[in-house]
């Protein structure tokens, strides 16, 4: 995972699980994704382009730590 990718776009795959938001601003549209899987399309109607890490499923096992 590139340590300057903040948001990835629906159909990419999942670089960490954890719970990820859009990036709408709004913060009304989560996701619990899971490492390897693909994130889904963000919801009809949002005008996000991505989504980004806001909880990490596995802080003590994260790259780098």
């Amino acid at each position: 995972m590139s340590e300057e990718q903040r948001t990835w776009h629906p159909g990419e795959i999942v670089p960490e699980s954890g719970i990820y938001g859009c990036d709408c601003g709004a913060g009304h549209h989560w996701s619990t994704d899971v490492k390897g899987h693909r994130f889904p399309p963000l919801p009809e109607g949002c005008p996000g382009a991505g989504w980004a890490l806001k909880t990490d499923a596995h802080p003590d096992t994260a790259p780098g730590t």
